[in-house]
């Protein structure tokens, strides 16, 4: 523009009103485009900090804490002093009475090439302890029920913190867009109950799915009303966006609304899932053959078996966080009395479905990239209480770890000479969530959350990961 035409205000004006308008067509052009465009799914795979070693985590829950020196941690001293008092000092806080030491009712022996120790309780799991890591130097902060089970799957024993499975779909996502990215399989309601899989501060959509309870037989564990029987998928589909429009409009003038925003996506999950959950949830259509794996055909072990069976289709189909609970309302692993009796029925009824579990995933390539943990809230001490039962023991005890990256045929840690306290590469829960989001691929420190003023972790401000199993 040259100087005499500067000199009309008026021409000014009216060529740059040209402008203007050009300027708010693409103004209006860019909103619309952003409008139409599709919105990515929160729950879209992400890139991991790291090079991950396993896509996936199945948890097996073993509710009660299944004790270590009967299981995975033998302990021939124990076997030489039973009914002797223990040499050195109990810890300062106990939960109940204990008294002199109490030896294994059960053997070990020596399997596979590895020639790791399994107790007689578990002779099929036995078979794969070349595919096992055994963790034997675990330790918490709390030898009751309630607050060990949030401890291990929270990271605290004290607050409401997001789940395990929370901050894992909140760093990875999921593969599978029709489905939850997390899903717990008939959980227990008791001791913490939701909070074990609820994502407190986290988005809502980190909030795990649950499939039944524990109250449940798992042939009942279905999730409910997921067939509409009055409306078609199309009408529902324009009901949903119908109620998304117009949550737009409010989430436009209101502005950001979390739990409104967590609702629609629920709803958007829930009608994807229509199509995709019920197959997942046909265990029929598996072979008789590898119904029988898992012990389905057997009263004793079916319903375990057919926990495990559901964890392996939804593995496969691209969930990224499986918790299978091993729990009733009358045993658990919680043998403060009847060892012998109760340790019994609670292994034979998951000893088969988990070497089955096993064995399925190493068959179909998964377990390389599945990582496996097997474990309690706790253990059980070395001294009896009672004459034949065993106290809490959060001091000391056994998890394993097959898949996924780690190595198998290995033994990591070590508890004192009768089983007690952890006392060689001791790992406390926030070492073995750090070394979990490792092997998923998460930098346990760089995973974080921005929540009433400070950055939050579910290692809090500890965490050492125990890179020496890494294979």
């Amino acid at each position: 523009m040259n100087t005499h035409e500067l000199q009309s205000r008026r021409r000014l004006l009216k060529t740059s009103a040209i402008g203007f308008g050009h300027l708010a067509l693409s103004s209006l052009l860019h909103e619309q485009a952003q409008a139409e465009a599709p919105v990515e799914s929160p729950l879209a795979a992400k890139i991991p900090h790291i090079a991950a070693r396993a896509k996936r985590i199945v948890f097996l829950f073993m509710k009660g804490g299944p004790s270590h020196v009967d299981t995975f941690d033998p302990k021939p001293l124990l076997t030489r002093d039973d009914g002797k008092p223990l040499p050195f000092d109990l810890p300062r806080v106990t939960f109940a009475k204990q008294s002199n030491l109490l030896k294994s009712p059960w053997k070990f022996k020596q399997f596979g090439q590895s020639g790791l120790p399994v107790s007689e309780l578990f002779p099929h799991v036995a078979k794969h302890v070349d595919d096992l890591c055994v963790l034997r130097s675990l330790h918490g902060t709390n030898p009751a029920h309630g607050g060990a089970l949030l401890k291990m799957h929270t990271g605290s024993d004290q607050f409401v913190r997001p789940s395990l499975g929370s901050w894992v779909t909140y760093g990875l996502g999921t593969e599978n867009q029709n489905l939850p990215a997390f899903v717990t399989i008939c959980p227990t309601l008791a001791h913490g109950g939701v909070n074990n899989w609820g994502s407190a501060f986290l988005p809502a959509y980190c909030q795990g799915t649950p499939i039944g309870n524990a109250s449940l037989s798992a042939s009942k564990a279905k999730v409910k009303h997921i067939r509409n029987e009055r409306i078609d998928p199309q009408m529902q589909r324009r009901q949903l966006d119908l109620i998304a429009a117009m949550n737009r409009d409010h989430l436009s003038v209101a502005g950001r609304n979390a739990a409104l925003e967590g609702r629609l996506n629920a709803f958007e999950l829930a009608f994807r899932m229509q199509s995709t959950m019920p197959e997942v949830q046909d265990l029929e259509s598996e072979t008789e053959l590898t119904q029988r794996m898992y012990g389905i055909d057997d009263p004793i072990t079916e319903d375990f078996g057919r926990q495990c069976l559901l964890a392996r289709r939804f593995l496969e189909r691209g969930v990224r966080f499986v918790q299978v609970t091993h729990s009733d309302s009358e045993v658990q692993w919680d043998q403060h009395s009847n060892l012998y009796k109760g340790h019994t029925k609670n292994a034979v009824e998951v000893d088969k479905p988990i070497a089955g579990f096993l064995a399925d995933l190493k068959a179909r390539g998964l377990l390389k990239d599945t990582l496996v943990l097997w474990g309690g809230e706790f253990g059980r001490t070395p001294t009896a209480q009672g004459n034949n039962g065993r106290d809490h023991n959060p001091h000391g005890f056994t998890m394993w770890m097959a898949g996924g990256g780690v190595k198998g045929g290995y033994a990591y840690g070590a508890t004192d000479e009768y089983g007690y306290y952890a006392v060689e590469n001791k790992m406390h829960v926030h070492d073995l969530h750090a070394t979990i989001l490792h092997l998923l691929g998460m930098d346990h420190e760089r995973l974080t959350y921005r929540y009433a003023g400070r950055d939050f972790r579910l290692t809090d401000v500890a965490g050492v990961v125990a890179d020496d199993i890494f294979a």
